[in-house]
Parts: C-alpha cells; sequence; structure tokens
C-alpha cells in the first residue's frame, strides 16, 4: 500500500483518488479551497442555487464507469440524470431559429431541412457520418490510453475525412473546423452551428483542427444529459464516493511545494495557511504525488525542476476563459421553453478576432449560450426562475459593466421579457475562474485534439521526475468533464498497473 498525496480537489483529481483507494493505497487530498469540485461550482443567495462550471454531462459512460469501479452504487443510485430534449435551441444572425432533437440523426437532418432549406439537413447528416468515423480513429489514443511515446503520429494524421473541394484548379480537403463548415455544410447558419461547439470548449474554429468535429459528434451520438440540481450534484456524488473509500479530505490546506529525494518526489510541504493549523513549511511525507493543478501552480511547487517541455508534446497558446451571468428572475419557467439557447453573434469575424487575440477585448455582441434547466431545486418556489448566460471570452479580461450589459441585451433574444423580470444578476469572470482553479487568467483547458501538429495534445499523466504525476483538464486528454474522468482513469492505471498500462477497458 503506498502513501498517495494529491494536490487539489478537482474533478479529475476526485476520480483518481477514489479509483487509488479501491486499489488499496492510503490516498490524502490536499485543497487550498474550503471545498471540492475545481471549476465545478455553485453560487447560492436568497434559494436561487446556480452552476458557475459546466451545466450540462456529456459522455456520462465516464461517470458510469467511475461509480462502477469504485462501489456498489451505480452513478444513477447517486444523482438523478435527466436527457434534455430538445438537445438546443438555436438563433442564429439572421433571425431563423431551430430546435435540434436529441441524439436522433433522422430528426436533426428533418429538422434542420424544414428550418434552413433543402439539403441543408442532408449535408448535417452526411457530415455526423464522416465525424463519426473521426471519432472512431480517436477514441482510444485521446480518451482510453496513456499519452502514446510516438505522440506525433496523432498530430500528423488527420482523422477527419475531409471531402474533396475543388477551387479553381486545385483540389483540397478541409484541414480546419472552418474549413469544414464553408466547403462541407456551405451554408452560414450550419457552418455557425458547427462553429459554436469548438467556441463553447474556447477553441478557435479557424485554426481548430477538422477533427474538431468529434466535439458536436458527442453531443449527437451520446446524448446531452442534466444532473437534476445542477452539475454540482455530480461533484458532490463523486466526493461522497471518494469518503465511503475512505480518502482523506484536508480544505483549506494549500500546498506550497512538492519534497523531492534521491531524484524522486518523497511528499508534499504544506503552505501558509492551512486549515489544521500546520505551520508552514510542514512536509507530509508520500510515496507518490498526483496533482491536479494548473501549470502556473505546479511550476511553482517545483522551481527550477523540469517536469514538462521534454519534447513529447508542443508548448499550449494560452486558452480562453468564460463569463458566467448568473440571472434571478421573477415569474416561472414558461412551458414548453428549451433547456439550453445558444444565440450566434451578429459579426462571426468580430468576435473571433476579440476572443483569440488579433483584437483582444470583449466582442460587440458575442455568442451566448442560455441555460434555463427546469428543475425545481434551483430555485426559491414555481413563481421564480433561475438563468446562466455563459460567454467564451479572452483570458485575463477584464469584464465591465458595459459588457454585461452586451451580453443582457443578446440574450433577451432567446428570453424577450428578461429585462422586466430581471431581480437581481451576479458575475463570474476570468478572474473568478482563476481564483476557483488557479489557472493563469482563468483559463479553461479545451478537450485534447487529433492532428494540429499536435499542438492540441496535452503532456502525458506521467511526468519526468519519477512518483509524480498529473491529472485533470491541463494533462492528458484535456478539459471538460469526461475528459477529466478519463485523466482519473489513466493515473489510476499507470499507477496500479505501471508503465505496461495500455488503456481503459
Amino acid at each position: 500500500m503506498a502513501r498517495i498525496a494529491v494536490i487539489g480537489a478537482g474533478m479529475g483529481a476526485m476520480a483518481a483518488a477514489a479509483r487509488l483507494a479501491v486499489a488499496g493505497h492510503r490516498v490524502v487530498v490536499y485543497e487550498r479551497a474550503a471545498t471540492y469540485g475545481g471549476a465545478v461550482g455553485r453560487f447560492e443567495r436568497d434559494g436561487f442555487r446556480f452552476d458557475t462550471g459546466p451545466g450540462l454531462l456529456p459522455l456520462p459512460a465516464v461517470h458510469r464507469d467511475l461509480f462502477v469501479k469504485t462501489g456498489k452504487e451505480s452513478l444513477e443510485d447517486r444523482v438523478e440524470l435527466v436527457q434534455v430534449d430538445p438537445a438546443a435551441r438555436h438563433v442564429f444572425a439572421d433571425g431563423t431559429e431551430v430546435l435540434l432533437p436529441n441524439a436522433s440523426r433522422a430528426g436533426v437532418v428533418a429538422t434542420l431541412g424544414a428550418a434552413l432549406g433543402a439539403g441543408a439537413g442532408e449535408r448535417w447528416g452526411d457530415f455526423l457520418v464522416r465525424a463519426r468515423e473521426a471519432w472512431d480513429r480517436t477514441r482510444r489514443p485521446l480518451l482510453e490510453e496513456p499519452l502514446w511515446p510516438d505522440w506525433r503520429v496523432l498530430g500528423e494524421r488527420e482523422p477527419y475525412p475531409a471531402v474533396p473541394h475543388k477551387r479553381r484548379l486545385r483540389t483540397r480537403r478541409a484541414g480546419t473546423l472552418a474549413e469544414v463548415g464553408a466547403w462541407e455544410l456551405r451554408d452560414p447558419r450550419l457552418a455557425a452551428l458547427l462553429e459554436s461547439h469548438a467556441l463553447a470548449y474556447g477553441l478557435d474554429p479557424r485554426t481548430a483542427p477538422a477533427s474538431a468535429a468529434v466535439l458536436p459528434y458527442m453531443d449527437h451520438a451520446f446524448g446531452t444529459w442534466y444532473v437534476r440540481g445542477g452539475v454540482r450534484e455530480l461533484a458532490r456524488a463523486v466526493y461522497e464516493r471518494c469518503l465511503a473509500r475512505r480518502v482523506e479530505f484536508r480544505f483549506s490546506t494549500p500546498v506550497g511545494g512538492i519534497v523531492t529525494s534521491d531524484g524522486r518526489v518523497s511528499g508534499v510541504a504544506l503552505a501558509a495557511g492551512a486549515g489544521d493549523g500546520s505551520p508552514e513549511g510542514t512536509v507530509e511525507n508520500a510515496d507518490l504525488v498526483v496533482a491536479g493543478v494548473a501549470p502556473v501552480v505546479l511550476e511553482s511547487l517545483l522551481p527550477g525542476t523540469r517536469v514538462r517541455g521534454d519534447g513529447r508534446v508542443p508548448t499550449r497558446r494560452a486558452a480562453p476563459s468564460r463569463l458566467c451571468v448568473l440571472l434571478a428572475l421573477r415569474g416561472g419557467r414558461p412551458e414548453g421553453t428549451a433547456h439550453r439557447t445558444v444565440v450566434h453573434a451578429a459579426d462571426r469575424d468580430e468576435e473571433l478576432g476579440r476572443v483569440f487575440g488579433e483584437r483582444p477585448g470583449f466582442p460587440a455582441a458575442p455568442t451566448v449560450t442560455v441555460s434555463r434547466p427546469d428543475d425545481p431545486a434551483l430555485v426559491p418556489d414555481a413563481d421564480h426562475e433561475a438563468v446562466v448566460l455563459t460567454v467564451t471570452v479572452p483570458s485575463g479580461l477584464a469584464v465591465s459593466e458595459a459588457d454585461v450589459e452586451r451580453v443582457l441585451a443578446v440574450a433577451g433574444r432567446a428570453v424577450p421579457d428578461l429585462a422586466d423580470r430581471l431581480l437581481w444578476h451576479e458575475v463570474r469572470t476570468p478572474s473568478d475562474v482563476a481564483d476557483a482553479t488557479g489557472a493563469e487568467g482563468g483559463a479553461v483547458p479545451p478537450p485534447a485534439l487529433a492532428a494540429a501538429d499536435g499542438r492540441l495534445l496535452y503532456p502525458s499523466n506521467s511526468t519526468g521526475l519519477p512518483g509524480l504525476f498529473t491529472v485533470g483538464g491541463w494533462s492528458h486528454p484535456g478539459g471538460g468533464l469526461p475528459h477529466a474522468g478519463m485523466s482519473g482513469a489513466l493515473v489510476a492505471g499507470l499507477i496500479v498497473e505501471g508503465p505496461d498500462f495500455r488503456g481503459s477497458q
């Protein structure tokens, strides 16, 4: 039995902790905040409750596997999962609206054809067939296996089978998601639908590889799911599973450094302000350390020690962040309201330029995702509604009240009576994300993707320092709830089965 110190109580870290405890190890989690969950947070006021991180659960099979492998109670025994139908309402820049059914290719094809014109549905359906091929090619290496030693193969090969596109005298194939939209979907509204999936994960569709087609495919193939009471309830369930497996949590206990001895980790040193009163510099011995922290935090814990940058993956550019505006509304949720509405930007090029760096700043009229769950647990009574507005913004952006007013104006297209119903609003900015996660500028990591010369891959869960492993959104296989869960499975596999571990089954 090894003594394992886990730094951070995010979703990936807790997934690893539960699996390691089941394998017989003594696991202690050190969390600088007063609670668990990392980016999966909650805000409560006046009887209203809001998710401040992800609002939906993609690919629930990942967390079902976690609960199967760590105890007798299934995921559904611990939380109530609801399949969201329709999956989303889309309000396009030209005023066209469409309600997309959940997990139904035939239904989506028919709906898009009726709303956008003849041929639109068939083009989207054909795209989903190609996206499935990309998913089948990349699912195991990007989600279920440790990062390949020859990761460059993943970077060199584009798994999306793009359709040949004749342009003048040349025949080309789409290399980016934007080119897939322009050349294969051939409708600005279909292109906006496609690109909105990348934007929601903080990816620029103009540079994201065509393999990002797996993102809308995941929603289509595995459905859109909501956790009754909010996604924070999933974090609670994983935390309680850890407790049931005798994982020890020490909240309000920041780690100030990772201790090494004879060229390998030997423990962690606590920083000032430990919740149990331990003095700064107190060393907690450990045979192994699992770090579920952002890169800048990991570097501060090992000053002068290089555990990354060993040539396995290129250096990633900073990811964008997110802005959340939490709305408390008078009046109940109208019958037939879509759970999720995406209001698309009026000027796509202006928005992408602002978010991804050419003209950094807040978009004039950004793409806004409006979440309106049908969930009595989120409101004080049936005469009120809790709504969350989410916008992808540059990391480190200082958000002004004028920016928030722009978001509210865009959201008014999805909630026409918004101004009259608004009781109050709360804002969660990139600075708040940084406080919750430690990520520089509040950056939110997107999932790993193949192709693009490997620039959308993440470092391996094992490191150049023996005994040190990394978990969570900034390690393989990247950001997102399912990816965090898989990172926990991969770290546990590497520790329990050793370096010959070949992936989850």
